[in-house]
């Protein structure tokens, strides 16, 4: 007698953050409801299934002891505005850093600097936005649940011109904070962290590969080429068309689980690197390669409409983004994503990985991830692997102990160390 046949793995998601056609993210200072129905309709027109939305921080909790009503009662609008045309929504909490502007309220700067990952009232206020914004949310049967922030993490970098200095376990404490207040506001939620790539490659920095990939519901990434991939290679290279297939594979080597969600939350074509002929192959490319990861539980683009260029001081790049520029109109992007979902929807489940690029670590993940980084020895052989036609995975090997978790189904195929 056969064994039953395992279920198949559930489809991918496709989704839009969502950047709001008129006033950006300053439009939840007056927000307007019908603008904003007119956007989310565009965007279901693009065969998404959800957005991810930026109430921001400021606007919610002012002062430390007061967490506006009209402000949650606006996030619940959009999430009941996104239902009545079919999509889900992902909330993120704490706004935070968008688009190369820091949205951080009053009482933790200047004469009130506080330290927002460390100071005991600043994170107890943290968690309580948190948990109220996911308690007012908890009940719409369209939330997939709350994300902490938007590369919140930039804030603690070495690199930040004014970081919050912040050690791992600090980090790790904040976190845990944070997911716990929101598990508390929506219980039935799928609450994540979405942390920056520094967390991925940068040696020194406070939030790690192990937190990324062990704290929330899922491992999310954002994967952006101009992180050196498109400039160190070329706009039209194989490592641009593979870069956040890539990604996947390492976020899914650090998993405690072989079948925790991988979440490819940002991804985008940057005109900076890429020409305007250029972005439907990079779309197009994007998608097809991500969907050869197993566990890849979805894709959010960023973003669907352009920042309008009556807004003064954003990088030029963020003029160009959107699935539709900032009159509503699709754009070849736009196009190219619809199509890109069409086609998902008949592809098949992915097979196995292949052979697995080892990639040694210190202790917490603390040590050498600049290897893993578009120009690194990780980086490199796994590229040449993918370039052979290999498709392979990664495997994460500890000072002290292997953890070989990034394809348990290999069928114990060969795998080559590299890395400092």
């Amino acid at each position: 007698m056969s064994s039953p046949a395992s279920p198949a793995p559930p489809a991918p998601r496709f989704g839009v953050n969502y950047t709001p056609r008129t006033g950006w993210f300053h439009s939840w200072l007056d927000l307007d409801e019908d603008a904003v129905g007119e956007d989310l309709q565009a965007i279901a027109s693009l065969g998404a299934d959800h957005v991810r939305i930026f109430p921001l921080w400021p606007l919610l909790q002012p002062n430390r002891t007061l967490i506006r009503p009209r402000g949650l009662a606006d996030v619940r609008a959009v999430v009941d505005a996104a239902a009545s045309v079919g999509l889900d929504v992902v909330v993120d909490a704490i706004q935070g850093h968008l688009s190369s502007f820091d949205f951080i309220p009053s009482w933790l700067a200047t004469w009130h600097r506080r330290n927002m990952f460390t100071d005991p009232e600043v994170v107890a206020a943290t968690a309580e936005l948190v948990r109220s914004l996911a308690a007012c949310v908890a009940d719409a049967p369209n939330l997939l649940g709350l994300t902490l922030g938007n590369e919140v993490n930039q804030f603690s970098a070495s690199n930040h011109p004014d970081p919050d200095v912040t050690s791992v376990a600090e980090a790790e404490a904040w976190t845990r904070t944070l997911l716990e207040a929101a598990r508390a506001g929506a219980p039935a939620g799928m609450h994540t962290v979405a942390n920056y790539d520094a967390a991925w490659f940068m040696d020194d920095h406070a939030f790690t590969p192990d937190q990324s990939a062990r704290l929330g519901d899922a491992t999310v990434i954002h994967s952006w080429i101009f992180d050196g991939t498109g400039q160190r290679y070329g706009a039209r290279s194989y490592e641009v068309a593979h870069r956040a297939e890539y990604y996947l594979e390492l976020a899914r080597a650090f998993s405690p689980a072989p079948q925790r969600p991988l979440w490819l939350q940002e991804v985008g074509a940057p005109r900076s690197l890429l020409t305007e002929d250029e972005v439907p192959w990079f779309v197009a490319s994007t998608i097809e390669n991500s969907l050869s990861c197993p566990e890849l539980w979805g894709v959010t683009w960023w973003c669907s409409h352009d920042v309008s260029r009556s807004l003064a001081d954003f990088p030029p790049l963020e003029h160009t983004l959107g699935l539709f520029d900032e009159h509503g109109r699709i754009k070849n992007a736009g196009e190219a994503f619809r199509d890109a979902v069409a086609a998902a929807r008949e592809t098949a489940p992915p097979a196995s990985r292949g052979r697995a690029i080892e990639f040694p670590v210190g202790a917490d993940a603390l040590l050498g991830r600049s290897a893993a980084a578009p120009g690194g020895s990780v980086f490199e052989a796994w590229m040449d692997a993918s370039r052979a036609g290999e498709r392979p995975t990664v495997r994460v090997v500890r000072e002290q102990a292997e953890i070989v978790a990034g394809d348990t189904r290999t069928g114990g195929a060969a795998a080559t160390r590299v890395g400092s």
